[in-house]
């Protein structure tokens, strides 16, 4: 059985290298009672979910404890499209080829209005791409997601 009671908060992980986006997303979500952590970085979210590039600084990299993540579980990453440093394409593709976190399901935000940016991002695995400023029927449309990235989350522990 799924853990914890049905209106469980759902913990969404909000990275924006803009404050100002930053702070409405944040606002938004938490007025869908959603729990928020908002990054302003590709790679900082990176850090947050413990997916460091730890490989090519460290050779041995130190075993995470096993519940190393619990306290910070994350159930959904709503990043933006054009960031410095990493853009959120390749933090989207970060994590689908990471083996512990690809069931965390990824919606990309951007200003701009791109076909050919919107299908790539969808092709590699995002769940939803929406225009900004996003809006509170945007996210809305995270609900499902949640709960199918939970679903599969449950399924991967229980394996």
């Amino acid at each position: 059985m799924g853990s914890g009671p049905a209106d469980a908060k759902f913990h969404v992980l909000a990275v924006d290298d803009s404050l100002i986006d930053r702070k409405l997303i944040e606002r938004l979500l938490k007025s869908s009672s959603f729990q928020v952590t908002a990054v302003d970085s590709g790679s900082k979210a990176l850090q947050f979910l413990g997916l460091q590039d730890d490989e090519k600084r460290d050779p041995q990299p130190t075993p995470v404890p096993p519940n190393h993540h619990q306290e910070t579980e994350v159930n959904l990453i709503i990043t933006d499209y054009c960031m410095p440093g990493m853009t959120g394409y390749e933090l989207l593709r970060k994590i689908k080829e990471s083996k512990s976190l690809n069931y965390i399901p990824v919606v990309i935000m951007s200003s701009e209005n791109i076909p050919t940016r919107i299908n790539r991002c969808l092709e590699e695995g995002a769940e939803e791409f929406f225009l900004k400023p996003v809006q509170m029927h945007d996210v809305n449309k995270l609900r499902p997601h949640l709960m199918r990235g939970k679903q599969s989350q449950e399924t991967t522990k229980h394996q």
